[in-house]
């Protein structure tokens, strides 16, 4: 996984709430379940028209914001389905760091779990994010300060479980967490088991 440490980027503004994951990932894709290459199929209802032509008016299609790695989003982004595909279709659009006032609890951990992050902010500096976005000015989201700056070098404080940013800071997903937390405890049961059900391990060695 991708270490998050520090972005610096345009940020795109979606304020629209209650964006699920059928809007960023369509059902009707589903039928795709590889990780990478899905950044073509994200907000594909939103982003283009009946015969596959951009919608000039989407956000991300418009000159200001395209390539933008950072979205400021309206409240409960990411409801809905569990689908991991709506994550990985944003990361794979360049997405990093979502900013917005809540998510759908499992689109959030699938976000942290795929290096991207979610950042979660009050009313106040929220507006203050998204007014920023509409304005096309950069945004820079310094993870180990925990902090958004804006272009103006106002900072905004954001909090963030604490197993979670080292996580990503270290660029480690939930196996590579396990492994590391019980990685020890993990490889004295299996060297137990072995002597005690040998034949679960024939031909692994």
């Amino acid at each position: 996984m991708q270490a998050f440490t520090t972005l610096r980027s345009v940020a795109a503004p979606m304020p629209d709430a209650d964006i699920d994951t059928d809007i960023i990932f369509p059902g009707r894709f589903l039928v795709l379940t590889q990780k990478a290459g899905l950044g073509p199929y994200a907000f594909y209802e939103k982003r283009f028209d009946e015969t596959g032509r951009e919608r000039p008016d989407f956000v991300l299609n418009r000159p200001r914001w395209r390539g933008a790695q950072i979205l400021v989003a309206g409240p409960n982004f990411g409801c809905g389905s569990s689908r991991e595909q709506a994550p990985w279709a944003l990361a794979d659009l360049g997405l990093r760091c979502i900013i917005a006032p809540g998510f759908g609890e499992i689109f959030q951990a699938n976000c942290l779990n795929n290096g991207m992050l979610p950042i979660r902010l009050g009313a106040d500096d929220h507006a203050r994010a998204m007014a920023a976005a509409e304005a096309g000015q950069p945004l820079t989201v310094d993870l180990a300060a925990s902090t958004i700056t804006l272009a103006s070098g106002e900072s905004i404080r954001f909090e963030i479980a604490e197993r979670a940013r080292q996580a990503l800071l270290e660029g480690r997903d939930e196996i590579e967490r396990i492994r590391q937390d019980a990685g020890t405890l993990i490889t004295a049961f299996e060297a137990q088991q072995r002597l005690r059900q040998p034949w679960l391990y024939a031909g692994n060695d």
